[in-house]
């Protein structure tokens, strides 16, 4: 099994553990390097979207910002932290971010702002949200759309991904197939969406994370499911395990389990993201900007 673990969640965003805790599990588990990679999410008037008051309920207010100096602000002590617990530490910890892409020059151009003042080490795609008619969904509120809706907001979803994947701004890319967690996606028809997505990926150069933090909802399969590792096999995207843990006792959980199935899908090449040669990200990012116009 892989000795590091680069998508974790701690105490100030939607962690249940600091620092400390999470470094100090590692340890005890082997692990040579980790990365703490919060959710860095910003849309302008978050709070006045329809998935807001459900997430403030739930104590995840903290992971969504209207505007990027206030991601900043949440990221800067985080960030001051993990370079202080680096000066003694055995085991090498990053700075990344879980970051939510939202395909606009402004998004853009604002995320260069953020990236220029807390440079971290590595981005993590995500895909939580689909803009849809002026109303930004959460993945839990596609659940809850009316059939009709909910094949719109799908096809949506998989646009996102693949825009976050053309970009060429992230390391690896978080749990593709996310919205099979609310039952959605899961059917045959979705296979070309899938696949034109693993084109995309493939001609980003972006590596895939194999998820196992679905394992606690779904006893069968993480994320990706086993049709979409199947794909990740054929193009021979580059893989990763993350076990996406928001407490500590979540570090590795999962890993050998997923790594099999991996295997049994055809997968073998599995990496380390920041082992690879690739621009700094604030060259990746301007490039992308670039590209916009």
């Amino acid at each position: 099994m892989q000795d590091f673990s680069f998508h974790t969640h701690t105490l100030g965003f939607d962690g249940q553990n600091s620092e400390e805790e999470m470094l100090e599990k590692a340890g005890k588990l082997g692990l040579k390097q980790i990365g703490f990679s919060n959710h860095f999410i910003v849309y302008p008037n978050i709070e006045k979207t329809k998935m807001y008051p459900y997430a403030a309920k739930g104590g995840y207010a903290s992971i969504y910002s209207s505007d990027f100096d206030e991601a900043i602000a949440k990221f800067t002590p985080h960030y001051k932290k993990i370079n202080e617990l680096n000066k003694d530490s055995e085991i090498k910890i990053y700075k990344g971010m879980e970051v939510d892409f939202f395909p606009s020059d402004e998004w853009k151009k604002g995320f260069a702002y953020a990236l220029n003042i807390l440079k971290p080490d590595y981005l993590i795609g995500s895909a939580h949200f689909v803009e849809y008619n002026g109303t930004l969904y959460n993945s839990h509120d596609l659940k809850n759309s009316s059939p009709c809706e909910q094949n719109m907001l799908v096809y949506r979803y998989w646009q996102n991904v693949r825009a976050a994947a053309d970009s060429g701004i992230f390391d690896f890319m978080a749990h593709l197939d996310l919205i099979k967690k609310v039952g959605l996606g899961r059917e045959d028809v979705w296979s070309e969406e899938e696949q034109k997505t693993m084109e995309a990926i493939k001609n980003s150069g972006v590596m895939v994370e194999i998820n196992t933090s679905h394992f606690k909802f779904n006893k069968e399969e993480p994320y990706p499911s086993r049709r979409i590792m199947k794909m990740l096999a054929e193009y021979d995207i580059p893989i990763l395990l993350s076990d996406d843990a928001h407490k500590k006792e979540n570090i590795t959980a999962g890993f050998e389990k997923a790594e099999t199935m991996a295997r049994e899908c055809g997968i073998t090449n599995f990496r380390n993201p920041l082992e690879r040669k690739h621009s700094p990200l604030l060259k990746r990012l301007n490039k992308s900007v670039e590209n916009s116009f």
